[in-house]
C-alpha cells in the first residue's frame, strides 16, 4: 500500500526548471541565423532531411529564434508526460498551437527579464527535486527518462522557466498594486454567506488564447486534439500544465471551487450541465477557448468531513517485493523493524522522530491533513476511521516497503464553510489572471514576431 503525500504532481507540471537561464536564448539567439537554398541535385538521406527540418527557423520574436526542432521537442515532451504516441498527422495538427505557446514564452521570458526577475539556480534544482519526489521517482531520473525518450531536458527547462519567471513578476506587480485589502475579504464573506445552500462546482480549465481572429480555426483545432487525447486517458492536470495559457496552469488547471458568477457565463452554462468528472467541448470565451472538466459539486457552506492528521514511517525495500514468501534478507529486516516500532511507538512524536530516522524524502513523515472519505482502498480507510489516536497500525506492506501510521488527530470539519484565506487568495489569483491576459495582448502587439513558412 503506497504511502499517502500532499500531493501529486504530474510529470511535465510547471515548477521545474531553469538550471540552464543563460542558454535558454543563447545558441539559437545569438545570431541571425543564414538561410541556406537547398541544392536538388545533392543526394540526402532520411536522416539528413529530417536534420535539415528540424533546424529550420519557426519564427523570430524580438530577435530570438524558435526552431523547428524546438516545436518538435515539445510535442515529444508532451507525448512523454501524457502516455500518448503522436502521429505524423496529431503533430501537425498541434504545431499552430506549440508555436504560438512558445512564441508566448518566449515574450514571457523577455519581459520578465526586462523587469529583472531572475529564477535562481536552487529554484530550479528544488522544483526538479519535487518532481522526482512525487512521481516516486530518484534522484536524476527525470533528466535520464527525458533522454531515453529522445526529449531534450531544455524543453522542460525552457517551459518552466517561462512559467516560473512570469508567474513571480505578476505577482509582484500584484502585491505592489493590486492588495486585497480587509474589506476586500469581509464584503467577499457577506456574499458568500448570502449563498449558503446553493451550488459550488470544483472546476478545472485549459485556456488556449486566440490573439487573431485569424487564428480562431487553429485554436479550436487544437482543443479538439487535446480533448480527444483527453478522453483516451490523458490526464487533465499534466494536460494543462503543459498547454494552458492561464495562471492555472501553475496548479495543475485547477481553478478550486467556483460559483456560476465566477465563471465566464458560456462556461457557467456549461458546467451546470455537466456530470462529475466529464470534459467539456472548446468554449469560445473572450480572449481564446477554454476546456474545462468538472471535478465535484456540493452546497455552498455544507459539506462535512472527516479529517485526520497522521505520522508515518517507512521502511523502503531495495528491490520491488515481487513474491510475499520468497522475501529478501533486507526486505524480512525491513519487516522486523516495522514490527518493533508498532511494539515501541506510543505517540505521534515518537512515530515522527522513527519517520525521520527511517524515511526516504520520497516520503514524508506528516502527509498533512487528510480527507478519510477520499481515501482508498477501503480497508485502509476503515483503519483511519477507527484506530485510537496515537496508536500504530500493523506494518502495512507494498511492493516498495513497509509503513507504519499512528492517527494523529480526528475531527469532523465543515469543508464548505469559505476561510478569510481561501477569499484572499482566490481574490488574488482573479487579479493576477486578468493582469496575465492583459499583459500578453499588450507584449503581442507591441512584438516583432516573424513566423516562416511551415516546412513541406
Amino acid at each position: 500500500m503506497p504511502t499517502l503525500r500532499r500531493g501529486h504532481i504530474p510529470l511535465a507540471v510547471p515548477g521545474a526548471l531553469a538550471l540552464l537561464m543563460a542558454c535558454s536564448t543563447g545558441a539559437l539567439g545569438a545570431a541571425p541565423a543564414k538561410a541556406v537554398k537547398p541544392n536538388p541535385s545533392a543526394a540526402s538521406s532520411p536522416t539528413d532531411q529530417k536534420m535539415a527540418d528540424t533546424s529550420r527557423i519557426a519564427a523570430v520574436v524580438n530577435g530570438d529564434v524558435i526552431s523547428e526542432a524546438d516545436i518538435s521537442n515539445r510535442a515529444r515532451l508532451f507525448a512523454l508526460s501524457t502516455g500518448m504516441g503522436l502521429s505524423p498527422d496529431v503533430i501537425d495538427r498541434l504545431r499552430p498551437q506549440i508555436l504560438r505557446q512558445l512564441i508566448d514564452e518566449r515574450l514571457r521570458v523577455q519581459e520578465a527579464q526586462r523587469r529583472k526577475i531572475v529564477i535562481q539556480d536552487a529554484q530550479i534544482a528544488a522544483a526538479i527535486k519535487d518532481i522526482e519526489s512525487r512521481n516516486n521517482m530518484q534522484p536524476g531520473a527525470l533528466r535520464a527518462k527525458l533522454a531515453s525518450d529522445g526529449v531534450s531536458a531544455r524543453t522542460l527547462i525552457d517551459q518552466i522557466r517561462a512559467q516560473l519567471a512570469w508567474s513571480q513578476m505578476l505577482r509582484q506587480i500584484v502585491s505592489e498594486r493590486l492588495d486585497v485589502t480587509e474589506a476586500d475579504v469581509t464584503e467577499q464573506q457577506k456574499l458568500a454567506a448570502q449563498q449558503v445552500g446553493r451550488p459550488e462546482y470544483q472546476v478545472a480549465e485549459i485556456f488556449i488564447p486566440v490573439d487573431d481572429p485569424a487564428n480562431s480555426a487553429d485554436a479550436q483545432r487544437f482543443a479538439e486534439t487535446v480533448i480527444s487525447e483527453l478522453h483516451k486517458g490523458a490526464a487533465f492536470s499534466v494536460v494543462a500544465a503543459q498547454f494552458s495559457q492561464a495562471e492555472s496552469a501553475l496548479e495543475g488547471g485547477e481553478l478550486g471551487w467556483v460559483q456560476t458568477n465566477q465563471l465566464d457565463p458560456a462556461v457557467a452554462r456549461i458546467v451546470t450541465q455537466m456530470p462529475v468528472g466529464a470534459i467539456s467541448n472548446p468554449v469560445r470565451v473572450p480572449g481564446g477557448f477554454s476546456v474545462v472538466m468538472l471535478q465535484a459539486k456540493r452546497e455552498i457552506g455544507n459539506e462535512m468531513a472527516t479529517m485526520v492528521t497522521l505520522r508515518q514511517a517507512f521502511m523502503a525495500f531495495t528491490t520491488p517485493l515481487t513474491d510475499p514468501q520468497n522475501p529478501t534478507e533486507q526486505q524480512r529486516q525491513a519487516l522486523n523493524k516495522a514490527r518493533s516500532l508498532g511494539a515501541t511507538v506510543k505517540s505521534c512524536d515518537q512515530m515522527d522522530a522513527a519517520a525521520k530516522a527511517n524515511n526516504s524524502p520520497n516520503h514524508p513523515a506528516d502527509p498533512g491533513e487528510v480527507r478519510v472519505e477520499g481515501v482508498n482502498p477501503p480497508a485502509f480507510r476503515k483503519l483511519l476511521e477507527t484506530i485510537p489516536l496515537g496508536k500504530p497500525t500493523e506494518p502495512l506492506i507494498s511492493r516498495d516497503g513497509i509503513a507504519v501510521i499512528t492517527v494523529c488527530t480526528r475531527e469532523q470539519k465543515n469543508l464548505g464553510a469559505i476561510t478569510p484565506e481561501e477569499i484572499r487568495h482566490r481574490l488574488i489569483q482573479e487579479r493576477i489572471e486578468m493582469l496575465s491576459r492583459q499583459t500578453m495582448r499588450d507584449l503581442r502587439r507591441k512584438a516583432t514576431i516573424d513566423e516562416r513558412d511551415h516546412p513541406v
